[in-house]
Order: structure tokens, then sequence, then C-alpha cells
């Protein structure tokens, strides 16, 4: 009983975290290069309901490099996080610190891990480390939403 309880609270002392699988029908390598080349990343990152010509990236893909990604939505509102690599091996893991610049002390971690698949790829998004679950839930909906529009671009 006592270790139930201990476990209880180790729980809720955790913070909030999601992971998303996705097959992709692309090979790892073409996977790696729509999340680590601006030029790609532009085409299908964020979500629908943004102005195209006002999504930005600059990532300097090394350990330690920084990156920062912006848009526009239709009603005016901007957006733009950024974060640092943390661990690259190319074609295979990203690893990344995660923020909003209007909450830069709510910095999660991002964990993308590539696997050949007889598809293409599978893709294992671990976002963790997140404020709180409202935080998490918006994520999960947001990611999901882009990787809608990853799966098209690769294919």
């Amino acid at each position: 009983m006592v270790n139930a309880a201990v476990n209880a609270a180790q729980r809720s002392t955790e913070a909030p975290s999601l992971t998303l699988t996705r097959r992709l029908r692309a090979p790892p390598e073409k996977v790696y290069a729509a999340w680590t080349q601006a030029a790609q990343l532009v085409q299908w990152f964020g979500p629908p309901n943004i102005k195209p010509a006002t999504l930005h990236a600059e990532l300097d893909v090394r350990t330690g490099g920084r990156f920062r990604i912006s848009f526009t939505r239709d009603d005016g509102e901007y957006f733009e996080a950024g974060g640092i690599y943390r661990e690259v091996v190319p074609n295979q893991r990203l690893v990344f610190s995660w923020a909003w610049h209007s909450t830069p002390e709510r910095e999660s971690l991002v964990t993308i891990t590539l696997k050949p698949d007889s598809a293409g790829t599978l893709m294992i998004f671990h976002h963790a480390q997140f404020f709180d679950e409202t935080a998490r839930d918006n994520h999960q909906r947001g990611w999901s939403s882009f990787f809608d529009k990853l799966d098209a671009f690769v294919a």
C-alpha cells in the first residue's frame, strides 16, 4: 500500500508529456530532411489556419545549434517558437528544447525518432516536460494537425 501511494505521488509530480506515432510514406532520409531543412519545413509546418507567406524557419541543425520558427494565423495572431538542438543523429533522431516566445519559462523537450518501416518511416514523436495538462492537450492537437501536413508533404 505504501509503494502504491509513493508511486502515485511520483506520478503527480512528473510533468505531463505526450507521444505520437506516425507511419509516414517516405524513407527516413526524406522525413529527416523535412524536419531539418528550412525550405522544406516551411512547406508543411504549422496549423491549417496560418498565412503561408508568414511562416519562417531558421535552423542551425547541430548539437548546440538553435532554431526559430514563426508564423501568423489568419486572425492576425503571431506565434514564435524556438529552442536548442540537444542531439542530432542524421536520419534517425532529433532532440531539442521547445519554448514559445510568449512563455519562454515553459521550456519543454521534443524527441523525434525515425525508424525505417516497410511502408516508409515510423516516426515516434515524444514531447515532454509540459507546464500542465492543458499545454500538453493543446500541443497534442497542434502536432497532430502538423503531422497530417507532414505526411502529405513527404509522400
